[in-house]
């Protein structure tokens, strides 16, 4: 009887380890879930122009982005949140992501300014307080979805999204997510810049409901304007939709192998051209998360390893003691040879690698004013670059060093 429980027992152990996770041989990784949101829909069509409604553009891009990824992706789940002609709550968009335990969140909408006025341009936003009045306009007007909804004011707590004083929430939220969304963001829009050709707004915050209410990384894409002439007729040919979901599915793929590479050390995604990375400069609230005392980090920031020098690049000054400031020109996923075009003739080149990623800086002095004059000296090559800061090896904030480097020099 022992034996047969001994039996029983061993046989028990051994179901388990076989559906165990930690069993590499019997249990498939967990597939990249990303949740695409065409705006509006229904009876409600968003922007409307002369030819055209918003409802329509934002569902062709989506469908359109959609089908790439899972034509060149087949380890990535697509999920719509409309996939046809359809009315969709705010909250239930949300929602749908959050029951997918989706990955990333992109909602794809149209821009319009009222009163005749006419702008050119793509820009992607991110969940935040808005800076300036023109931002507030924008979350008001994707929010107005909501007056759609017979019972929004118990559905989203009293929410006016024609309020200012209702935008008040978004200025108290921690976001921990808030770091890769602006990251996603800006890899959008350098797609947009290079691939698409189009003219580059920015990436910006503001109180997007539909984005506060997601569990993940999230974006909302301005394709371009509706109430500009050109832009709807642009907006509504094939080779302007399927070029700006080329856009956005570039920017999808960088960023999905940066966060394999970042977690597991290697990426069997393929990127269908090695460009360099444009990157936003730190402190610009038209294109950074402003810091927060106290807020969450989120899970992307990681700390820096320690730079290390290529065997083509200038000696570096990186390791120095004490606090030394660099440029940051562009970032690859992999180490770039000495005479590579697209570090475009720079000499003083160094690297360090962050979450997977070699990041190219140049220049190195305990000398922010020096530094800052070599940054204006390179613009034209590097219009995107700027200026990070290392103490003692480890990279730390900037707007840190340079309060030390003033109280330093006031000796």
């Amino acid at each position: 009887m022992k034996l047969y429980r001994r039996y029983i027992l061993y046989i028990s152990i051994c179901l388990g380890l076989l559906i165990s996770p930690f069993c590499s041989g019997s249990a498939e990784a967990k597939d990249f879930v990303v949740v695409i949101d065409p705006g509006h829909g229904g009876h409600d069509p968003g922007a409307v122009g002369k030819i055209s409604k918003e409802k329509n553009i934002n569902l062709n891009v989506a469908l359109k982005l959609g089908k790439q990824i899972k034509k060149n992706c087949p380890d990535v789940k697509v999920i719509y949140t409309r996939d046809r002609d359809i009315f969709i709550p705010l909250d239930r968009r949300a929602e749908i992501a959050n029951n997918a335990k989706a990955d990333l969140f992109i909602s794809i909408h149209t821009n319009a300014l009222a009163k005749n006025r006419t702008a050119k341009g793509a820009s992607t936003w991110t969940l935040g307080l808005a800076k300036s009045d023109a931002n507030l306009e924008v979350a008001k007007r994707e929010n107005a979805v909501i007056l759609y909804e017979s019972d929004y004011k118990t559905r989203y707590a009293g929410f006016n999204p024609n309020s200012a004083e209702s935008y008040i929430i978004f200025e108290f939220m921690q976001d921990k997510y808030m770091s890769q969304s602006v990251h996603l963001a800006s890899l959008v829009q350098k797609h947009f810049r290079q691939t698409c050709k189009r003219t580059d707004r920015g990436v910006h915050q503001a109180g997007f409901l539909v984005l506060k209410a997601s569990a993940m990384p999230s974006i909302l894409v301005e394709l371009g304007f509706i109430s500009t002439p050109e832009e709807e007729r642009y907006l509504n040919t094939e080779a302007g939709t399927t070029s700006l979901a080329n856009g956005i599915f570039r920017a999808f793929l960088t960023y999905k192998r940066e966060q394999e590479i970042r977690l597991n050390g290697s990426s069997n995604t393929i990127l269908p051209e090695d460009v360099p990375e444009p990157v936003q400069e730190e402190g610009n609230a038209a294109t950074a998360t402003p810091e927060k005392k106290n807020a969450p980090q989120a899970e992307s920031n990681q700390a820096a390893q320690r730079p290390q020098r290529s065997e083509n690049a200038a000696v570096s000054q990186t390791e120095q003691s004490g606090i030394v400031f660099k440029i940051q020109i562009l970032t690859s996923s992999r180490p770039l040879a000495k005479n590579d075009k697209r570090l475009k003739g720079l000499k003083d080149v160094d690297y360090y690698k962050e979450g997977g990623i070699y990041k190219y800086t140049y220049g190195a002095s305990p000398d922010y004013n020096k530094v800052l004059r070599s940054k204006r000296s390179i613009t034209d090559k590097f219009k995107d670059a700027f200026i990070i800061a290392f103490k003692n090896g480890e990279k730390i904030n900037v707007n840190t060093a340079i309060s030390e480097f003033k109280k330093n020099r006031n000796k």
